[in-house]
This record gives structure tokens, C-alpha cells and sequence, in this order.
């Protein structure tokens, strides 16, 4: 799990003490059930990260959207970072697909492109129809601002 903010458990990973807090009951991890929740363990089909529909560029789109720049907290597909999506066909028989994603960053030295990297293979992995991802990194044509849509611009007050 990546740590993304120095709260609860993940700060003490961070170097800082844990809250004193009272102990809470272990809860059981996506996917996992317990007595209290046999009854209501997701099928994968209701899971967040399942797919509603066929997979399509806007469905990996879509599910792209999940993944924020952690220094813009914009999406990245608002933000204009993902330049081509592909998808392979299942093979006979098979129901999954790999997804090839081409994606940018804002500037060549982006610190958190290698976290942006693994996000996108993480929610798109996540989906019950993609099977692999592949991102490539590109940088042609240079992203620039005008890539991004009104509702990025609006988010980081640009107008």
C-alpha cells in the first residue's frame, strides 16, 4: 500500500509516533469476509474496480480518471496526460485484454511520474476485464497546458 498521507498507521511508517488511540477490531481486507460480513462479500462483478461495461478507450479513460498527479491532485486524464490508449483483443476464449497506455508527464523530471506510473497499472489491473497493462512513457509531442480540460483548469484556477 503506498503511503500517501502521514495519518493514522502510515505516520508511524513515516517516522511519526502512532495516535493513542483505543485498539479497533480488525477489519477484513477488500475481498476478504468475516461472520459479520459473509453474508455481504462483494461478487466480483459489484466490485468497484469490475467493469460495467465493455472495455473501451473511454471505459480505460474512465477508470484512468481514479488516478490523480499527487503534486496537482488532478486527474490525469483531465490533467491531458494520456495521449493513446490500445487494446489488445482477448484471445479465443478469454474474456481479459491488455491495455497499452501512452502517457506523458508535465515536465521530463517529474518526481511523481513513477508513482503515476504504477497507479494507472494498478486501477486498470484492477479492472475484471483487462488481463495487463503496459505504460509507455512519451514526451512527443511536449505536454503543455492547453492539453488539459476545462474542468482541470477550473480545479487548479486557471481560466
Amino acid at each position: 500500500r503506498d503511503v500517501a498521507t502521514a495519518h493514522g498507521p502510515a505516520a508511524h511508517a513515516v517516522g511519526m509516533p502512532p495516535p493513542a488511540t483505543s485498539p479497533s477490531p480488525a477489519l477484513p481486507t477488500p475481498g476478504e469476509t468475516s461472520p459479520e460480513n459473509a453474508s455481504e462479500a462483494p461478487s466480483p462483478a459489484a466490485a468497484p474496480s469490475a467493469s460495467s461495461g465493455p472495455l473501451c478507450e473511454d471505459a480505460v479513460r474512465e477508470t484512468l480518471k481514479g488516478v490523480n498527479d499527487p503534486e496537482l491532485f488532478v486527474n490525469i486524464v483531465d490533467l491531458g496526460l494520456i495521449y493513446d490508449v490500445t487494446i489488445a483483443p482477448a484471445t479465443e476464449g478469454a474474456t481479459k485484454h491488455g491495455v497499452s497506455i501512452d502517457m506523458t508527464m508535465t515536465s521530463p523530471a517529474c518526481p511523481a511520474g513513477p508513482q503515476m506510473i504504477a497507479d494507472a497499472k494498478r486501477v486498470l489491473g484492477q479492472r475484471a476485464d483487462v488481463e495487463s497493462v503496459e505504460v509507455r512513457i512519451v514526451m512527443d509531442p511536449p505536454w503543455t497546458p492547453d492539453r488539459m480540460t476545462e474542468a482541470a483548469r477550473d480545479q487548479l484556477g486557471i481560466f
